[in-house]
This record gives structure tokens, C-alpha cells and sequence, in this order.
């Protein structure tokens, strides 16, 4: 049986970095094929290539036994083949009719038919069963409700080979559904997919067949997922046994260290309230829309409050902006890291050391380059960031190694007190989380409050000391490590009508 797509042999060099190294297997039409391994292993940068994006230093690509080779996106979407990649990509802008019709959109003499466009998205995101305005712009959507509508714009192109990066790395448990029942619905029609996905319990859901990467090379593939393990995978993928991804470490709390006394905001309008002690990890959960993010940037200074007091060790702190935050031990890894986190043209050197920078400077004014550069060199060891080298622009990193780069920017702090981290894991491989794990919990031995907010529902089990669940723009609960389950907090998690259902 001749393969709907075939890769034969595909390499791609950047500066520093052999990316692909003779890249070769086969994917069969009406099938889910799983791309996974570690960040920067070349997952991305192949898809880059089936997009039209990147163009190949060595070998070829089959579509139907037909070799191919797109000179640009368009050429890919006009052969039938649509990528959702990690990093989206969106006009924010325009509204979600004009980004999933962008290129399509029925006019007439030149004028857009705004009404027709509208109707034919609201019709066909109803039958997909997604929750979107039609009419809403990008940039005030969350960056699940982005992600979704990402998703619905390479089906809506009704491509036969699509292919999915990370895509439900911002979903809800409700959208991750939705999704995967569009994924089913897609193979039952003969389309092809590849899926991405450091999630392996969604690769055992949804995938039949998978291919391995380490290192720019595949490691090896499986025509059939049937009897492999878990176990098995995670060895090949990260070349060693990883037994037990949480690996939770107990330890001793302090006293209360940070108290949120009625915060709230534009995007927060009810009041919220919480506290968490020194050495503590508390885990915020909740679905999207709960208010999670938007309670973080409040306390953060990155978004202006309207009420409310912030405690820190018993002294009222003023904080009007991010850089009070810093100022006073508090710091914030973004929900969105492409938008929030990172300085896309500069070098992973400059990305870790912007904030720390102040403590470096020589005669307050001169930067000592030679201590930015062992402070650098030192977190990409630590964190085990894929990059040549310190001086590489970051936006040529993996989105998995530039959220490790935006963690070691706050470690490279000397005075942390409180550090949140808005899904410190999303787009990191298994073998990655075990090691930000083990960072987390060294912060808390130090003495360190640390608020994770997750969407991932096993990670906020398996490593918090408390579970804090939003609901609605509001707490609804709260459960300590011994009493939690998934099911007491997907209770508190939901509406209070689904939850009685």
C-alpha cells in the first residue's frame, strides 16, 4: 500500500545546529500519526519544511508518490496541506471571521461581503462545535479561545494532510474534547493528520501509528501504537528512564509570605482573595475564561488593579507595574510567551539577563558583559536550553527551550520571594518537566513561594502542597495535597450546573 506522505532522507542545517539528519518515514492516508520527542529535536522544523516554510538542504518529500517541494506556504495550502504550528499564527487585529477566511474572504468589485463571511464561520464553527464570536478580534480573546482558532482555520480549508503542533497545549479539558472529536471525525473522512504532542496520554488516545525524534534524527517508528508502553516511548524519546515524572518532594512550610486581599481589576472585576505560605507550591487550576491569569498579572503589576491589597512577609506593598514586582522579590512567567515573554530579535544571553541586568551594571551605567555572559552560559546548562550558543537570536529556539529561557531570566534573580509561573510546562517535553519539576521544588526548599497555574490537571496533582480552583472569576475551593483528586476538582472546576450533572 503506497504511503499518503513520505519523507525520504530530509536534512536542515542552521548556524550551530544540525536540525534534521536524513530524516525518513512513511505515513499512511486516513491514519493519526504521532511526531514526539524532546524540544529542539526537530519535530517543528520538519512541519516548517511540509509547510513551505523552510526549504530542505537534503532529501525529499511524497505526497501520493509524488515528490514535492513547496517554495511557500501558499504553495503547501493550494497542495492540500494546512499546519497548525505551536507558535500561532494570527493577524490580532483582525476579527476571528477575517483570520479563518484570511486569503478567501467573497467580495465583490473589490469590496469584502462582510455579512456572507460572517455566516458561513458562525455556521461552520456551530457544526464544529466550537464557542467562538465570529465577530470578536484576536487580540481580546484568551490564548485558548487563539489556539481554537487557529485549529478552525486549517480545517475550514479542507486540507488532506494536516498537520498539528502542540494543540492543545492552551486548551481546556472541555476543548481538548471538542478537538479530539474533530480529529476522529477527520480520520474517519480519509484525511491524514500528524500529530504533535508532548502529552502522552493523548497520543495512546488519539494516534495510530508514531515516529520518535531525538536529536534531529528518528530514533525509530511504529507502524502501530497496540502493546507499546508508555515506558517505552519516554525511554527512546529522552534516552533514559524517567519513572516517575512528578517526583514530589515534602517538605516543611513557613509562615504566610504572600496575602491577596480583595484584588480585582478590569478583566478581574469580582474581588479574589488567597494567601500562601514560605516554601510553599500552590497549584491554581480552572477552566478557560476561570480568571487564573488574569488574578496573576493583577498581582504581578502587568495589569492595573482597581481594588485590593498585596502582603508580602506582613508589609503592604505598592506595586503599580511589573518592575515594583521584581523590585520586591515578585516575579511572572507568562501564560503567552511569544506575546509577553520574550524579546523575539535578541539573543538567549539578553533574553535571561533583562531583568538581572541592574545588578550588573559597572558605575550604574556600564554593563559588565562578562558577568551576563557566565550568568547566561550557567542557566543554559542548568536548564539544558538547546541553543548553539548564548548569542543565538531566540525566536530560532523551539518554543519549549524559549519558555526554559524565560525561567532562567527570573532563577537568574538574586532576591526571589514569590515566583508564578502561567503554564511553566506548555510546549515542554516529558524529560524537561521532570527537570523544571525539580527547579520548582528547589525553590521551595529555599524558602520561595511558588504559584503554578495549570491546565493540565495531573501536573496541578502531582505537584503542588495545595490546589486553589477558580471558577468564574472566582475561588470555589480549595483542597490540600492528601484530600485532592481529579474528581473533587473538576467539581469545584465547573459550572455549578455541570458540576450537579
Amino acid at each position: 500500500m503506497q504511503a499518503k506522505l513520505r519523507f525520504h532522507q530530509i536534512s536542515k542545517h542552521f548556524p550551530g545546529v544540525q536540525a534534521l539528519d536524513r530524516v525518513s518515514f512513511e505515513v499512511q492516508g486516513g491514519r493519526v500519526h504521532a511526531l514526539i520527542g524532546e524540544n529542539g529535536a526537530g519535530k517543528s522544523t520538519l512541519l516548517k519544511i511540509l509547510a513551505g516554510e523552510y526549504q530542505a538542504d537534503g532529501g525529499e518529500f511524497s505526497i501520493e508518490g509524488q515528490a514535492r517541494r513547496f517554495s511557500s506556504a501558499a504553495d503547501a495550502i493550494a497542495a492540500g496541506v494546512a499546519i497548525i504550528h505551536q507558535e500561532l499564527q494570527y493577524v490580532p487585529d483582525l476579527s476571528v471571521t477575517e483570520n479563518l477566511m484570511l486569503g478567501h474572504l467573497p467580495h465583490t468589485a473589490g469590496f469584502v461581503r462582510t455579512g456572507e463571511a460572517v455566516r458561513f464561520v458562525k455556521e461552520r464553527l456551530r457544526a464544529m462545535g466550537v464557542n467562538l464570536n465570529p465577530q470578536a478580534r484576536l487580540r481580546r480573546l484568551s490564548v485558548a479561545q487563539r489556539q481554537m482558532a487557529e485549529i478552525c482555520k486549517a480545517l475550514l480549508r479542507n486540507a488532506e494532510i494536516i498537520a498539528l503542533d502542540e494543540p492543545t497545549s492552551s486548551l481546556s479539558y472541555r476543548e481538548t474534547q471538542i478537538l479530539f472529536g474533530l480529529v476522529r471525525e477527520l480520520r474517519s473522512h480519509g484525511k491524514t493528520l500528524i500529530y504533535v504532542s508532548h502529552r502522552l496520554d493523548e497520543i495512546f488516545e488519539l494516534c495510530d501509528s508514531c515516529t520518535i525524534f531525538r536529536d534531529g534524527r528518528v530514533v525509530t517508528s511504529y507502524a502501530s501504537l497496540e502493546g507499546v508502553s508508555r515506558e517505552a516511548l519516554v525511554r527512546q524519546m529522552v534516552g533514559r528512564e524517567i519513572s516517575d515524572i512528578y517526583n514530589y518532594r515534602s517538605r516543611p512550610l513557613g509562615d504566610t509570605r504572600l496575602v491577596v486581599k480583595g484584588v480585582a481589576g478590569r478583566r478581574l472585576p469580582r474581588p479574589v482573595s488567597f494567601s500562601a505560605r514560605r516554601g510553599e507550591i500552590v497549584g491554581f487550576f480552572g477552566l478557560v475564561g476561570a480568571g487564573r491569569s488574569e488574578l496573576m498579572r493583577l498581582i504581578c503589576g502587568a495589569d492595573k488593579k482597581r481594588t485590593g491589597e498585596i502582603t508580602l512577609d506582613g508589609e503592604r506593598l505598592r506595586i503599580r507595574s511589573t518592575g515594583d514586582a521584581i523590585r520586591n522579590g515578585i516575579v511572572l512567567c507568562p501564560e503567552d510567551r511569544k506575546e509577553d515573554g520574550i524579546v523575539g530579535i535578541r539573543s538567549v544571553s539578553e533574553n535571561i539577563n533583562i531583568s538581572c541586568r541592574r545588578h550588573a551594571l559597572r558605575w550604574g551605567l556600564f554593563c559588565d558583559s562578562r558577568q551576563e555572559a557566565r550568568t547566561a552560559d550557567t542557566f543554559i546548562r542548568i536548564l539544558r536550553i538547546r541553543t548553539p550558543n548564548r548569542r543565538q537570536i531566540i525566536r530560532y529556539l523551539s518554543g519549549g527551550n524559549q519558555q526554559k529561557t524565560i525561567l532562567a531570566r527570573w532563577l537568574a534573580e538574586p532576591k526571589l520571594q514569590v515566583v508564578i509561573m502561567d503554564e511553566p510546562t506548555r510546549g515542554i517535553d516529558i524529560g524537561a518537566k521532570n527537570e523544571i519539576y525539580q527547579i520548582i521544588y528547589q525553590l521551595a526548599e529555599q524558602g520561595c513561594t511558588v504559584v503554578i497555574v495549570s491546565s493540565e490537571l495531573p501536573e496541578v496533582l502531582g505537584i503542588s502542597d495545595r490546589i486553589v480552583v477558580m471558577r468564574q472569576g472566582q475561588i470555589s475551593g480549595e483542597l490540600l495535597r492528601q484530600e485532592a483528586d481529579e474528581e473533587k476538582v473538576l467539581h469545584l472546576a465547573l459550572p455549578v450546573g455541570e458540576a450537579a450533572a
